[in-house]
């Protein structure tokens, strides 16, 4: 008797029920539902993108060369920042950034390697700091738009297109897309909310005026047009001697170069910011470039232009506020090329046709003593440096 209960106590029998052998296929089962659903989820969605891609090369109204809009970059591509390498020290009285070829240099006299970054034309700082958007150079395949963010990454937002023009505040960017206007919107490394436009051949986006695009319609002539994204086409309505804009007074006018009856002489005028651009005031007692180099100080009373003094072509300070028939500029220091940087109501900077940066002070320059061009520090031939306005 004791060794038959001995043999059935050492036999393991199996239960009726296996819980945990039940809670180990459900949750196999539920692995390959989510599995199965989640690619069904994926397929979907490569089948709407790669449709939507297709329409915007396919589609009949785009005209030229298709923009191309580059995605989110490798981050093994990532530049390590060269902040603490020595660096030669600030150019006198540099007041803003410089980049040089595919490098940032701080007025403070850091450095920022950004090897992504081809020939510039233009740079502003991102909205809300954290780096910068760089307009390149023209060049046989168009203009790129890069971000360059203050760790050294690079991405490139716009790469194939014409013409290129940022908002003050660089949250906007208009470009020329074939015989098509485009403005987007900058958020983070990315356009967003595309508007575009007809245009005339040869026309270009000039600058922003508030929400709107200020257009060239011509480069051979005098006339511009306004163009609000969201209300409807672009309308050339009557301007046709408004050779060049300058900027924007503080209540929204424009400051541009206007045609007179005499092909030799052209007048300083205060502009109504609406589509005919009609002149409110005028000073005609100057001698204007028609380059259309010139920028306006903060605080809307003071122009720097490009201008000659007798047969010497110089950079000339005009007081907005006595802008009217005894008009009267001073000279400023040497003939201006690219951006003016104004970095308080009194001190602007500029670059001169060699590539050396130039300080205005506006006090000293009333006082009869213009600006004198300084060596960039650390500038290698052949690279030409670019302000950073606003920064």
């Amino acid at each position: 008797m004791r060794e038959t209960l001995s043999r059935q106590v050492g036999v393991a029998r199996p239960l009726s029920a296996d819980p945990a052998g039940q809670a180990i296929r459900r949750g196999n089962r539920i692995r390959r539902r989510r599995t199965g659903v989640g690619l069904s989820l994926a397929a979907i969605t490569t089948v709407v993108v790669s449709t939507g891609m297709a329409q915007l090369a396919q589609d009949p109204d785009r005209q030229g060369s298709s923009i191309v809009v580059i995605g989110d970059p490798d981050p093994s591509a990532r530049a390590i920042p060269t902040a603490t390498v020595p660096a030669p020290p600030p150019s006198p009285g540099a007041p803003a950034d410089l980049l040089v070829g595919g490098t940032l240099i701080s007025a403070d006299g850091k450095r920022l390697e950004l090897p992504g970054v081809g020939p510039a034309e233009r740079a502003r700082p991102l909205p809300g700091g954290g780096g910068l958007l760089v307009v390149g150079a023209a060049t046989t395949a168009g203009r790129s738009l890069w971000v360059a963010q203050s760790d050294g990454l690079v991405q490139v937002l716009l790469a194939g297109a014409g013409q290129i023009v940022l908002a003050p505040d660089g949250r906007q960017v208009a470009w020329r897309d074939g015989t098509d206007l485009l403005v987007a919107g900058v958020i983070g490394t990315q356009l967003i909310g595309s508007a575009r436009t007809p245009v005339p051949a040869g026309a270009e986006p000039v600058r922003f005026v508030g929400d709107s695009v200020l257009v060239r319609l011509d480069p051979a002539a005098p006339g511009h047009a306004l163009w609000r994204p969201g209300a409807g086409q672009l309308v050339a309505r009557g301007d046709r001697s408004t050779i060049n804009v300058y900027g924007t007074l503080p209540d929204g006018r424009l400051i541009g170069q206007v045609a007179t009856d005499d092909p030799r002489r052209t007048c300083l005028a205060v502009l109504g910011p609406t589509p005919a651009l009609k002149p409110d005031r005028t000073g005609c007692g100057l001698q204007l470039s028609r380059d259309g180099v010139g920028g306006i100080s903060t605080d809307g009373r003071w122009l720097l232009v490009n201008g000659s003094v007798g047969k010497v072509s110089r950079s000339l300070l005009v007081d907005l506020s006595q802008l009217g028939p005894d008009t009267a500029a001073v000279p400023a220091g040497p003939p201006m090329t690219g951006t003016v940087a104004w970095t308080t109501t009194s001190q602007a900077s500029y670059l001169d046709g060699t590539g050396q940066l130039v300080r205005v002070d506006v006090d000293r320059v009333r006082a009869g003593t213009p600006a004198t061009p300084a060596p960039v520090n650390g500038v290698q031939p052949g690279y030409r440096p670019v302000l950073v306005t606003g920064s």
